[in-house]
């Protein structure tokens, strides 16, 4: 998301069932990853796990992803607590924690099973939204509704981070004012990645906080240590995708976006 030398890093984390395609920028989707679900429009929940800071926020990027014909979402209440955000079966939690100077802003997290989304959570850093530099509407703004995205299937429009901004959420910028919501095009992505109906559905059918799916390891992850092999790196190393197996299937991927060491305050790039 938010590169130059001036930006830091935004990490995308997902945990899937099935190795994860080449993303296409075009289309911005994440190969055919989508919550099955029996009818459209279908309601998302969103788990609230975030601090009053964050609230108007949450509810702000919740009403403008529900403008979509085919998605709707509610914030309900939490199912877990900030700091380890652990994930729910069927919905999304989000969560907003001082977790570090880690290198990444927030970070958006979904499992999948074949094709389908069956849970996901997105973080927000409040060790970098606390510093003045990031600590406004616009960034606030640009990164949990960025976050939101990407737990429905959606990719970036674009990752070149000095072309003139799309006026979305989903485009890497260094200037947030103009991306701060969903745009025209993200809501026809989401037409094309909901034009089927499944024969079951992977989203929870209730708003209360229920049983916290299992999660093989601690989701907290501050360094490729823990983020398994290099299967891919582009931008001189700026964008790199791990795989880690998680054993039965399992295999989690982590999509990252590096700043220069130099711009990382506190603990810096968390490399090995």
């Amino acid at each position: 998301m938010f590169a130059t030398r001036s930006l830091l890093a935004l990490l995308v984390v997902f945990a899937m069932l099935t190795a994860l395609p080449a993303s296409s920028i075009a289309s911005h989707s994440w190969g055919n990853y989508h919550w099955a679900r029996q009818s459209n429009s279908f309601t998302l929940s969103l788990g609230d796990n975030v601090s009053t800071e964050w609230n108007t926020y949450l509810w702000t990027a919740s009403d403008k992803w529900s403008e979509s014909t085919v998605l709707n979402t509610i914030v309900v209440r939490g199912g877990t607590k900030p700091k380890p955000c652990k994930p729910t079966a069927g919905r999304v939690e989000v969560c907003s924690s001082a977790y570090g100077f880690t290198g990444w802003l927030g970070i958006a997290q979904i499992w999948v099973s074949g094709s389908h989304i069956t849970q996901g959570i997105t973080k927000v850093n409040d060790s970098y939204f606390d510093t003045a530099k990031y600590n406004t509407e616009a960034w606030r703004n640009l990164v949990i509704c960025q976050e939101i995205g990407h737990t429905f299937g959606l990719d970036h429009q674009d990752e070149n981070f000095s072309n003139a901004n799309l006026g979305t959420c989903m485009d890497y910028t260094n200037n947030p004012e103009t991306n701060q919501y969903p745009n025209a095009h993200d809501f026809q992505q989401l037409q094309t990645i909901y034009s089927h109906l499944d024969a079951f559905t992977t989203v929870s059918q209730s708003s209360q906080t229920g049983k916290p799916a299992a999660d093989p390891e601690d989701v907290i992850e501050v360094g490729t240590a823990q983020w398994g092999r290099l299967i891919r790196s582009t931008n001189r190393g700026r964008t790199e995708l791990f795989e880690l197996d998680l054993g039965g299937g399992h295999k989690k991927f982590t999509f990252v976006i590096w700043a220069d060491p130099e711009d990382q305050p506190g603990a810096g790039r968390g490399r090995r």
